[in-house]
């Protein structure tokens, strides 16, 4: 879910649609928006001599997307063998459970009322399908839900909403938080720099192949913002509204909802540390 347009200086990506990496193929739902830019990006993962797969993030409850992304893996050689979450939102989990029903996979995610079967997923868990292995990386912010998958033998990183192929993402106030989202870039910029994870597989917009360059962009993106806020605030911009109208002044108005819950994070981030 994104919060604003293309941004100057942000990195660019590569392909909406398709195989990205040697592991990763990605089928784009049909749900373009301005709020999930060219659509909800589903990938099924697997390894390239399994006949297994793994695909995170279904998408909206769209049956011919659903089955779209079964005839693709099953094209590849491949059956459906699991599905995982990013997060709760509609346009990445809401056909979760009509996937499950087509596939009879089980459905892990952090958040148990997403869950079909036994196991969830939690911090340092390892999901090991047909030889292919993910690291799921805790990174809430967008959501207090919001998870990675560090795939290792890539080189890469699916991102869900917290890094996008294109815009910044939203801290989805009350539930997202800023302090935490910030920990969560961190944690992602650690990857880069201790594991080597290059590629980033958004959940919206293209492919990065400079994920170090990624996260470095979103951490001075959200400094840049919050400077801003604070200094609205200074200024007498009293609600969130008025900051949103003062700060956001050159961003799309139909943006300006998702703006104003980031924004709503952002005060409550200066409040908790006594900056405002």
């Amino acid at each position: 879910m994104t919060e604003a347009a293309a941004l100057p200086g942000q990195p660019r990506g590569g392909v909406l649609s398709g195989p990205a990496t040697t592991r990763a193929i990605n089928v784009l739902a049909p749900n373009p928006s301005a709020m999930t830019l060219d659509g909800t990006n589903t990938w099924i993962v697997a390894e390239p001599d399994s006949d297994l797969a793994v695909v995170i993030d279904p998408g909206p409850l769209d049956d011919t997307h659903l089955r779209h992304v079964i005839q693709v893996a099953e094209q590849a050689g491949r059956r459906v063998a699991l599905t995982l979450l990013t997060h709760g939102h509609p346009d990445h989990a809401e056909g979760a459970a009509r996937f499950a029903e087509l596939t009879g996979t089980k459905v892990r995610a952090l958040d148990p009322a997403l869950r079909l079967g036994d196991e969830g997923l939690t911090a340092g868990d390892v999901v090991r399908t047909g030889g292919l292995e993910l690291r799921v990386v805790p990174t809430p912010g967008h959501t207090a839900d919001s998870l990675c998958f560090h795939l290792p033998a890539d080189r890469a990183v699916l991102t869900g909403d917290t890094i996008l192929g294109r815009g910044t993402t939203v801290v989805a106030h009350p539930d997202g938080r800023l302090g935490d989202y910030l920990d969560s870039l961190r944690r992602l910029r650690s990857l880069t720099v201790d594991d080597g994870v290059h590629t980033v597989l958004p959940g919206h917009g293209p492919v990065l192949d400079d994920a170090q360059g990624a996260v470095e962009f979103y951490l001075a993106h959200r400094a840049t913002r919050l400077a801003q806020v604070e200094s609205a605030v200074e200024n007498g911009y009293a609600t969130a509204a008025e900051v949103v109208a003062h700060v956001y002044a050159d961003v799309d108005r139909s943006l300006w909802p998702a703006a104003e819950l980031s924004v709503r994070a952002q005060l409550d981030y200066l409040r908790e540390h006594g900056l405002v």
